[in-house]
């Protein structure tokens, strides 16, 4: 791996940063792409912690930090822009990225969503998915525009509903996919298999059980 070519990796976590987990054991085999800085909402990540046992910079921006929305956003904006990303990677951050953020950084945004979107965005889609009775779901990668998961779909993967899944237990399949399907495309997107912009391809889709 050529070091002039990797790309810098800006992760956004909330919790746990399982998919910073899965994205820090694949750079261990060796990507194009390096997890240079960690970024929170919450003091209390628990990802954070990890981000730091392998020195990796963190930071936090909390929203009570600050008196609105607009004030957190430039904030999180400025603390991003210190980073010098060439890829953002929002795994499992539970906020809403403002407008200025997205424009600063387009299509270089990119999300990891548990379900095959268009279908289920939003909040608790393994639950949406057992609500309206499908019998299968997945998992998405795409690239973060203005909208509720809506942006450009770089790659999915299926996941089998069963009979006897619960949220929970369904969530925990569909995220063992994620730790997969994640990491391959970044590194896809670290070495132009996607390119040149706009070179969004049509989905990738593969079937997982």
């Amino acid at each position: 791996m050529d070091a002039t070519s990797t790309k810098r990796v800006t992760v956004l976590i909330s919790g746990t940063g399982s998919n910073l987990r899965a994205l820090l054991a694949h750079t261990a085999a060796g990507v194009d792409y390096e997890i240079t800085s960690v970024i929170s909402d919450r003091a209390t990540a628990k990802g954070l912690g990890f981000a730091q046992e392998r020195n990796i910079p963190t930071a936090v921006v909390s929203p009570k930090a600050h008196t609105n929305r607009t004030q957190w956003n430039q904030a999180l904006l400025a603390e991003i822009e210190q980073t010098r990303p060439d890829w953002i990677v929002t795994a499992g951050f539970m906020r809403i990225l403002g407008p200025d953020v997205i424009r600063k950084f387009p299509l270089r945004i990119v999300n990891v969503h548990p379900s095959l979107l268009p279908s289920f965005p939003g909040v608790h889609a393994p639950r949406q998915a057992l609500e309206a009775g499908v019998r299968v779901t997945g998992c998405t990668v795409h690239l973060v525009d203005e909208g509720v998961d809506t942006g450009p779909i770089l790659a999915q993967a299926s996941v089998p509903i069963l009979a006897q899944d619960n949220e929970r237990d369904l969530h925990t399949r569909i995220q063992a996919v994620e730790h997969q399907l994640l990491p391959e495309t970044l590194q896809q997107l670290a070495t132009r298999h996607f390119a040149p912009f706009p070179w969004i391809p049509s989905p990738t889709t593969t079937s997982t059980l």
